[in-house]
């Protein structure tokens, strides 16, 4: 039974169901953006916008210098991470869309209700963190509440934006930074959270048996030798596998060219590693794998049950996913492109560079355009398989036709 279409069709349901009572509340933008306007929270940025005014505006610019170093290095990081795409073979593209089910390499698959609840973390820290920053430079917020991006739940809070135009480029600069640098903050402190405090209660639950195949690169070795999805792997060059750890330590010094001889339950494959994509001089074998099994140790199983354990996991995998979404989201908004935060900021920098507003704006279209253009590159795997699987229910009904 797939609980995550489960889940997923009732809450949307209600969702639907909350959108027809109060239809007459919902502004639709775009055909596919449906806003709810609020008081929401309005009172607790307000207070907390006076209450530590003085500190706030002064780490505003720590937030400024941090979020533009942010910027020039997702900004470099997606330029190499698509020259690599576009010439390294089998490398993988720089963006990958998060979405409840769908695998990504090297990531546990979201489940529906992580996803939900990350993404609605992430959206309301940064809008409050904006409308904060907008109550310190005494820019009126004027509502605050839900946005519905299609499915994509978020948040948002709507300043006063003629009021803070007239403001200086460094406050502006501050309202702007703040959402993002919040994320990023967020997303530090929660893996340092993850690494030294969950992580290691965690440890002392579980214990993880055997390796089992999850995911195979395309065009790469285990792939072209025919290892497959669900293969439990049982030894390398004759040393025995019993767990992940293990396989990492077997594979922690390959080099491109290396030989490995690697049995499964299905069969013995000789196996030659490559370059890897992302590591000059590292082998890489194209290949995903986990434990077969994790398990509740059997003494704490007996004493407290399972359950316990098993909402442990269930929070463990949540917090992973708050730290990823949050970093990785905070970092996208603040690329120098369009409408995002880091568009408005780059077109703020140039003006103060260049004192001229149309080439301030001819940069910033041609910074955007050229953006678009590499993360339009980096998902036309992801688009093209899209097409496939729309295209492939007409493409059957035709053949049997004709």
């Amino acid at each position: 039974m797939n609980w995550d279409l489960i889940f997923a069709i009732i809450f949307y349901g209600l969702l639907l169901i909350f959108f027809l009572r109060n239809r007459n509340k919902f502004e639709i933008q775009a055909k596919i953006i449906a806003i709810y306007r609020t008081k929401i929270g309005l009172r607790l940025m307000d207070w907390i916008g006076k209450k530590f005014r003085s500190f706030l505006f002064y780490f505003g610019y720590f937030s400024i210098f941090i979020s533009f170093l942010a910027m020039f290095f997702i900004f470099f990081t997606l330029v190499v991470k698509t020259y690599q795409f576009l010439v390294v073979p089998n490398a993988t593209p720089a963006l990958a869309p998060v979405f409840p089910g769908v695998p990504i390499p090297g990531l546990p698959t979201i489940g529906f209700w992580h996803w939900i609840i990350a993404i609605f973390i992430l959206a309301l820290i940064h809008e409050f963190s904006h409308g904060i920053y907008a109550r310190v430079h005494n820019v009126r917020v004027k509502s605050s509440g839900l946005a519905f991006f299609g499915p994509i739940l978020g948040a948002f809070v709507e300043p006063d934006e003629e009021r803070m135009e007239k403001k200086g480029k460094m406050a502006q600069l501050s309202i702007l930074s703040a959402g993002s640098f919040s994320n990023l903050l967020l997303g530090i402190i929660v893996f340092v959270l993850f690494l030294f405090l969950i992580n290691p209660i965690s440890a002392g639950f579980y214990v993880s048996e055997g390796v089992v195949v999850i995911g195979v690169e395309e065009g790469l070795p285990v792939e072209l030798v025919g290892m497959k999805e669900g293969e439990l792997i049982k030894s390398i060059n004759g040393i025995e596998i019993k767990n992940v750890d293990d396989f990492k330590d077997n594979l922690d010094n390959l080099k491109p060219g290396d030989k490995l001889d690697i049995i499964t339950d299905v069969s013995s494959y000789e196996i030659i590693a490559v370059e890897s994509p992302n590591e000059q001089g590292k082998g890489y074998l194209g290949i995903l794998v986990n434990a077969q099994n994790v398990e509740i140790k059997e003494d704490l199983k007996e004493k407290y049950g399972s359950w316990p354990f098993k909402l442990f996991m269930w929070f463990q995998l949540l917090i992973y996913w708050i730290f990823l979404t949050n970093i990785g989201v905070g970092l996208f908004n603040l690329l120098p492109i369009g409408p995002l935060d880091g568009g408005k900021m780059f077109y703020l920098m140039n003006l103060a560079i260049f004192k001229k507003k149309k080439l301030a704006k001819n940069i910033w279209v041609f910074v955007s355009i050229f953006i678009l253009l590499l993360i339009i590159i980096n998902l036309l795997p992801l688009l093209t398989k899209l097409v496939m699987f729309l295209v492939k229910p007409f493409s059957l009904l035709i053949s049997l036709f004709f």
